[in-house]
């Protein structure tokens, strides 16, 4: 006999307390206690045949299953090649920033397979008029709008789909769990069912997953324990490009990430992003300067500009966009003590061109320089772009995968790129047809973009 079992749960973390507290002691969170409800069968459970043996790790052999291609290439890409049968997947983002477009898009263009599209949020009619204006093709495309855990299983039982697409995972709720949907019993409950039936059917399910305010998956970490890959789709909706990252994959690396842009008739894959976020113009201006970055193993090229004015309160303003403000204030000391600019009564603003958010420390000298270049009024010179670190005592700093950049610069028409000195050592520069200038101050640089 199933007897009832309660006990509270944090929506935010998962931590479980047989009593209600204000405050969790796992996250620090007020006020995100959530009673739940849980049957447990009472007496031993008995064991029956046909269950999981132990078995010799020598005596296990598996066959290499090809993956399944999705039909997009960035998509793929971040993926490690494709999806996995049997896997379970985890995508995460922002409320309007385009999961619901890139899945449906994704399922669009995936043809010759049977696919199922769950969708507890929209009406079968609303996903229609979404895919009409993606451009729907002749494909064996199912959609369900259902929020019940129970009767989708029985669905996919009846269908047979290849693959399976939940959208969102925050509101389907199991009938045995005496909670909402969305609170953290009905989320690890139903995971766990998807789980089981990507496991034993090897269909590949994707969840859509809801984000906090904290941008941070909603839910109990346990749900992203269970999946087997966690996207997170992310941008800046004043702008049109997307990037889809990899923060777990257990079939590929979490390092490649798929860069998209949002068009009226749905998401565009973009091949060469560097063409796209450095400006197309012909006149050389002051306070620009184009960095090589670095997202993943994907080398892409940014245009940082910069903006130096006279203070005209008492306070300088400090100001940056895409950029972490604490690193721009720590390269203006630096290059006031180490170079002897005075910045100290000036306002500097800093600007990523497209929306873009770069945490890559190559930048470190393309700031500096555009800084610079602001501030004496000099355009650099065109077609030079930077890659490198710069130092608290000044010197620049070598960076990853430098011999990727410089031929990536070189694709793309630039004739001169700076780097530290230290990252030309066992490198053969004659390999590349543009000219690699090294430096090891900033001194040095600001010499070779200035004299």
């Amino acid at each position: 006999m199933a007897k009832a079992k309660t006990y509270y749960s944090c929506r935010e973390c998962g931590y479980q307390s047989a009593s209600w507290l204000g405050r969790c002691p796992e996250c620090g969170k007020f006020g995100t206690f959530d009673e739940e409800v849980q049957r447990v069968e009472s007496g031993k459970r008995n064991v029956e045949k046909g269950e999981s043996q132990p078995r010799l790790l020598s005596d296990i052999t598996y066959g290499s299953t090809p993956r399944m291609g999705t039909g997009c290439a960035e998509f793929d890409r971040v993926l490690g090649g494709g999806i996995v049968p049997g896997s379970l997947l985890l995508l995460g983002g922002e409320p309007g920033i385009g999961k619901s477009t890139l899945l449906l898009q994704t399922a669009l263009a995936m043809t010759g397979r049977r696919l199922l599209y769950v969708s507890g949020e929209e009406s079968e009619q609303q996903i229609k008029m979404r895919a009409d204006r993606i451009g729907f093709t002749d494909t064996e495309l199912y959609l369900l709008s259902e929020t019940d855990t129970q009767r989708i299983l029985d669905q996919v039982d009846a269908l047979h789909p290849d693959l399976l697409i939940v959208d969102s995972i925050q509101t389907v709720a199991c009938p045995d769990v005496e909670s909402p949907a969305g609170s953290v019993g009905q989320i690890r409950q139903s995971t766990a069912l998807f789980q089981h039936l990507a496991k034993t059917t090897g269909m590949p399910v994707l969840l859509i997953g809801h984000i906090t305010k904290d941008g941070t998956l909603a839910g109990p970490k346990v749900m992203e324990h269970i999946v087997d890959a966690v996207l997170q789709f992310e941008g800046d909706r004043q702008h049109g490009f997307r990037i889809l990252r990899a923060m777990k994959n257990r079939f590929g690396s979490t390092s490649e990430i798929g860069i998209f842009e949002m068009l009226a008739d749905g998401l565009r894959q973009v091949e060469n992003p560097s063409q796209m976020l450095l400006s197309q113009r012909d006149e050389t201006l002051s306070g620009t300067a184009v960095c090589a970055t670095l997202e993943g193993v994907r080398p892409i090229f940014i245009e940082v500009q910069s903006l130096v004015s006279s203070a005209v309160y008492g306070t300088p303003q400090r100001n940056a966009s895409g950029f972490d403000l604490r690193r721009l204030n720590l390269l203006l000391a630096v290059l006031e003590k180490r170079c002897g600019f005075k910045l100290g009564a000036k306002d500097v603003f800093l600007n990523i061109a497209g929306g873009m958010r770069v945490t890559d420390p190559a930048i470190d000298l393309a700031v500096a320089a555009a800084v610079l270049s602001s501030n004496v009024d000099i355009p650099i010179p065109p077609h030079t772009c930077l890659a490198a670190e710069v130092g608290l005592s000044g010197e620049v700093r070598p960076v990853s995968r430098v011999e990727q950049r410089i031929a990536e610069a070189a694709r793309l028409g630039f004739k001169r790129i700076i780097v530290s000195k230290y990252n030309t050592r066992g490198l053969d520069l004659r390999r590349h047809p543009i000219e690699v200038v090294p430096v090891s101050l900033v001194e040095e640089a600001v010499r070779t973009l200035f004299a």
